[in-house]
């Protein structure tokens, strides 16, 4: 029997962890990514809760991981006049007795890299300069991609891992929504010298609620304060976002510092001696209606992008990659895979989206109506978010593990 070839649409986290996973179910692919060079949003920093590292032992990638990261094993809150507000574990740190994967906190660009190098080492065709501007499907279900330097790509399915602002989601449905601007823009920063009274002790993530603006960081190994700050404002384009310049980094800079400064926090005194900085639009989809159509699908942000105060994104496209596997492995046919999918993941990421907002409102507040949603009207427990997990050798109408 021929084997399934895909076509991945985008180089990111979710396109390099879809090719490992589709991998493991027999299923070959090539990595089709606009961009000739670069890693994924590379000035950030981000968090992988046990939920996301144990859907990337699944298909045995966490250990790239684990090399190019450090824990976080507890979250201590502070009030905007310094006070401690209380200390406790983060949801999951550490390892438990069955060896579960506690938090790691790594820069998103390594963790890109982490996985691209993974992803060649297993034999995955990456290829750089092809932008997506048309998909077509054959009666047979073949599809045909096109990309704007003329050449075009074939295969049994296509996948879309290409993002907030996806070409793939508006083929699919040309009425697909639009991302939302949650009216917040996420401030990261890298200080490397911070008074030894305004440094986060090793291990912790300090979360400061200020007056005007949230501020969490944490100590990388080598003492280094990697901080981020969630901050009012309406969207800007990428000139507005740049850092790149030390007048630009300086105007940031002094714009985290702003909000600050009316706070008897350590947070003014973490930013003030940045030396890295990038600034980013926060983002949400609350629903995509369709994702997917004949032999095309969608899956991470391109199909459910919550904000980034939950810190799940990558970890919800790592889960999806491996149920979508699953489905294509278990079942015979491509659109019946895909349904399946769909099945398994739309109530938990939405979930996920939503709980995202709610925390938004910590830097953007709405009203009391606006912040409820169907049966999660609080946030009583985060079990169903962190204590997931997927059994690769369960059948997938089997598999409870992949279930909100």
């Amino acid at each position: 029997m021929r084997q399934r070839h895909a076509l991945i649409v985008g180089g990111g986290i979710a396109g390099a962890m879809t090719a490992m996973s589709l991998h493991k179910a027999g299923i070959s692919s090539t990595v089709h990514e606009a961009y000739r060079t670069g890693a994924d949003d590379a000035g950030a920093f981000l968090v992988l809760f046990h939920n996301g590292l144990e859907a990337l032992r699944t298909v045995d990638a966490h250990r790239a991981v684990l090399d190019v990261s450090f824990p976080a094993e507890r979250v201590e809150m502070l009030a905007h006049t310094g006070d401690s507000v209380g200390v406790r574990p983060v949801a999951g740190g550490g390892a438990d007795d069955t060896g579960t994967l506690g938090p790691r906190t790594l820069r998103r660009a390594t963790l890109y890299r982490a996985l691209h190098d993974e992803a060649i080492r297993r034999g995955v065709t990456i290829e750089h300069g092809k932008r997506l501007v048309a998909a077509d499907t054959a009666p047979d279900g073949r599809v045909t991609a096109r990309f704007a330097d003329g050449t075009c790509a074939e295969g049994d399915l296509l996948v879309g891992a290409d993002g907030l602002h996806s070409v793939t989601r508006t083929l699919i449905d040309p009425g697909a929504p639009a991302p939302r601007h949650t009216g917040q823009i996420t401030v990261c920063g890298y200080t490397p010298e911070v008074p030894p009274e305004a440094a986060p002790p090793p291990g912790t993530y300090r979360m400061i609620q200020g007056r005007r603006a949230f501020l969490g960081c944490t100590a990388a190994p080598d003492g280094e304060v990697w901080w981020f700050a969630n901050t009012p404002g309406g969207e800007l384009d990428r000139e507005e976002l740049a850092t790149g310049t030390p007048a630009e980094l300086d105007r940031w800079r002094d714009h985290v510092l702003a909000l600050l400064s009316e706070d008897a926090s350590p947070a003014a005194e973490i930013v003030r001696g940045s030396r890295g900085i990038v600034a980013t639009n926060a983002y949400d989809m609350a629903r995509t209606p369709v994702w997917h159509r004949a032999s095309m699908v969608v899956l991470g942000d391109a199909a459910h992008a919550a904000a980034p105060n939950a810190a799940q994104g990558a970890s919800m496209a790592i889960e999806d990659s491996v149920v979508l596997a699953k489905c294509l492995r278990d079942l015979p046919g491509v659109p019946e895979a895909f349904s399946r999918f769909e099945s398994l993941r739309r109530n938990r990421v939405e979930a996920v989206v939503e709980r995202s907002a709610r925390l938004n409102d910590r830097v953007v507040p709405r009203p009391a109506e606006a912040r409820k949603g169907p049966g999660r009207d609080d946030d009583s427990g985060s079990d169903w978010l962190l204590d997931y997990r997927i059994d690769w050798d369960a059948p997938v109408g089997d598999d409870a593990g992949a279930r909100a």
